[in-house]
């Protein structure tokens, strides 16, 4: 029988998963669509690779073995799979059509809703990937401050002016990367530093896991504006999550131009540019946007579903409730332990879980491996975050903190004995790809003469 969501005597028998993973090697680069949603973020051996079914919280494999999702799609599951009323939506959408020859009426009536909601959405334009919008904000701050440098904080995609910043580099000329340069968050002054008079804009989450402090983000708001600077907003992660109107609600922060997808539309595949009409009037003829696919009507029509179940059921507010359960569940059984190289840290909403090597003389992603490889058991699948949906019940939140209690006192164990890799039933995760985070600072290649 395959494994469920129990304290199951096996790890799950993954054959299937297997199967599949021996053909994509053959067929497929990376074998992956999404690095984050690959094998080398979970330990090999142990979990699985194909994900067949998805209803509320949970979902299921290709052995079809059932586990309790944190990852939620790596952001876009908001509400939770297979939710009823963004379903209905889609279905009767599906009734009429999906892509037409002219425009389609829930274009205006999603952008309505977007103005409504989101700060200084004042023109939206719909596309389907974030490194769309993203790039479409950094070419528009180009075109309407005239100057070329951008500063980046952050994970944007994968286009040339932001990838050139990582060591997944190669085929970006140094004409784009020498334009792109980094700062760290809560650094303002790494970010006064690199302002200069060619600087277009500055990009960045508004938060990952770090909170913004002594008032950072008002203090990059008035530098950029004192620079004729764009600020941009990338709120892959923080929209529709943290508030319904994003960040610049939470915080009360305007930026110039925000960009979202992910939660927004409960897993379709949509993305969104807001911002001032100034700024984006300039997609009327200037800056060229457009996408064969950017008004595909069964993402829009999730969208509007997904952004009145946010509303009215004040989901934000029960994110963050659910997930402030595991935060402070999972940092109470660590202290408990005696465990200090461990922590819960981020939003309630988001929170991730690090591992010390300071404090324990162990590799971090052999740690990280080890509790991932006993909630999977557990049935929990499990990548180091609480990524919460609206779905996630009282009683998922219990068991995963019965879970913890379970595997925290076998990693304590492994780490006491400094011998946590012969712990491991396979390879350890990897991670996805280097960031510079330090100021200024990008990897190192050889020009070609």
């Amino acid at each position: 029988m395959p494994n469920s969501v129990k304290f199951n005597e096996n790890y799950p028998e993954i054959l299937k998963s297997n199967l599949l993973y021996e053909k994509a090697v053959e067929l497929i680069p990376a074998v992956t669509q999404t690095l984050a949603k690959g094998p080398s973020q979970y330990i090999k051996g142990i979990a699985p690779k194909y994900l067949v079914r998805g209803k509320g919280s949970h979902i299921w494999d290709a052995d079809w073995n059932e586990y309790i999702d944190y990852n939620m799609g790596i952001g876009p599951i908001s509400l939770g799979y297979a939710y009823d009323a963004v379903d209905e939506a889609i279905k009767e959408q599906l009734k009429d059509g999906i892509t037409f020859s002219l425009m389609h009426p829930l274009e205006v009536e999603v952008a309505e809703l977007i103005n409504q909601v989101v700060p200084n959405a004042e023109q939206v334009r719909f596309s389907k990937t974030g490194a769309d919008v993203t790039s479409a904000a950094v070419r528009l701050a180009r075109a309407y401050t005239g100057k070329n440098k951008i500063l980046c904080c952050g994970y944007h995609g994968w286009h040339d002016w932001y990838i050139s910043v990582t060591d997944r580099n190669k085929g970006i000329p140094f004409s784009i990367s020498d334009l792109t340069f980094t700062f760290n968050y809560n650094d303002i002054q790494s970010v006064i530093d690199s302002i200069d008079s060619d600087t277009a804009c500055v990009i960045l989450e508004p938060f990952v896991f770090e909170e913004p402090r002594d008032n950072f983000l008002q203090k990059l708001r008035d530098v950029c504006s004192e620079n004729n600077v764009v600020l941009i907003f990338d709120e892959m992660w923080t929209g529709f999550r943290i508030a319904l109107g994003g960040a610049q609600e939470y915080f009360n922060i305007d930026a110039d131009l925000a960009c979202f997808s992910k939660a927004v539309a409960n897993g379709m595949p949509i993305s969104i540019l807001t911002g001032k009409k100034e700024i984006m009037q300039l997609l009327e003829k200037d800056v060229f946007f457009f996408t064969t696919f950017g008004g595909e009507a069964l993402s829009l029509a999730a969208a509007k579903a997904t952004i009145k179940e946010i509303k009215e059921k004040n989901v934000s507010a029960y994110l963050a409730k659910q997930g402030r359960k595991l935060k402070d569940g999972y940092n109470k059984i660590a202290n408990e332990l005696g465990i200090d190289y461990s922590k819960c840290t981020g939003y309630d909403c988001r929170s991730i879980i690090t591992f010390d090597q300071s404090k324990s003389n162990q590799n971090p992603l052999e740690m990280k491996s080890l509790v991932q490889q006993e909630m999977i058991k557990r049935g929990i699948l499990w990548s180091g975050f609480h990524n919460m949906c609206f779905s996630h019940s009282d009683e998922d939140v219990e068991y995963t903190l019965k879970a913890y209690q379970d595997v925290l006192p076998i990693l304590k164990e492994a780490v006491d004995k400094q011998e946590v890799k012969s712990y491991l039933k396979g390879e350890p995760v990897e991670p996805v790809f280097r960031k510079t985070s330090n100021f200024n600072i990008k990897p190192k290649r050889e020009k070609v003469i």
